[in-house]
């Protein structure tokens, strides 16, 4: 074939073939999809299907269709498509493991600004914790507000005062009772 072309392509043969190739790959992938929607889209009108079916069913054909192509252009780049996918699995598993290893600080971050603005208590508000409506819980007086745990002062009858450093996110899964103390209510809103 090389004696076919002139001498200035010689070098050039290479990149030639591997963009005629892509090209290719891509057209022929736009026509794969496009028979794919019109097949999709005559068996939804012929069986009075949801026309939701159409839309969803052009997603998952494009979806799969230019994941292919992706794919068949990287292989014609000499990028293996196993190395790729190990590659892709080895980060999502990562970022899998981080994102829950990172779940609860956050969360008690989350919950810490949601103390801050809707005050369900303050510093020195002497509040418990209640695990069901009749049983006492945790309790005592907030000394200080963190963003991953709050700090409170339990004193039991009989016993040295202890301080219980409570995670933020436990006062939301949790009954909170804010106790009245002197007779006067803590403000409900700032």
């Amino acid at each position: 074939m090389k004696d076919y072309l002139p001498d200035w392509a010689h070098p050039w043969l290479e990149l030639i073939t591997l963009g005629l190739q892509i090209v290719l790959i891509i057209a022929a992938a736009l026509l794969l999809r496009a028979l794919v929607v019109r097949i999709i889209t005559r068996l939804v009108r012929s069986h009075n299907l949801p026309l939701e079916l159409i839309v969803g069913g052009r997603r998952f054909t494009s979806i799969v269709v230019f994941t292919s192509v992706v794919l068949l252009v990287l292989d014609r780049f000499n990028v293996s498509g196993a190395v790729l996918w190990t590659a892709i699995t080895g980060f999502a598993t990562v970022a899998a493991v981080a994102f829950f290893a990172a779940w609860s600080v956050l969360s008690n971050i989350f919950c810490a600004v949601l103390i801050y603005t809707t005050r369900p208590f303050r510093l020195h508000d002497h509040i418990e914790i209640l695990e069901n409506g009749d049983k006492p819980g945790l309790g005592g007086e907030v000394l200080d507000i963190r963003l991953i745990y709050t700090t409170i002062r339990e004193t039991l009858p009989g016993r040295e005062p202890t301080l219980l450093q409570v995670p933020n996110s436990l006062f939301f899964q949790r009954l909170l009772r804010v106790r009245i103390v002197d007779g006067e209510l803590p403000p409900l809103h700032s």
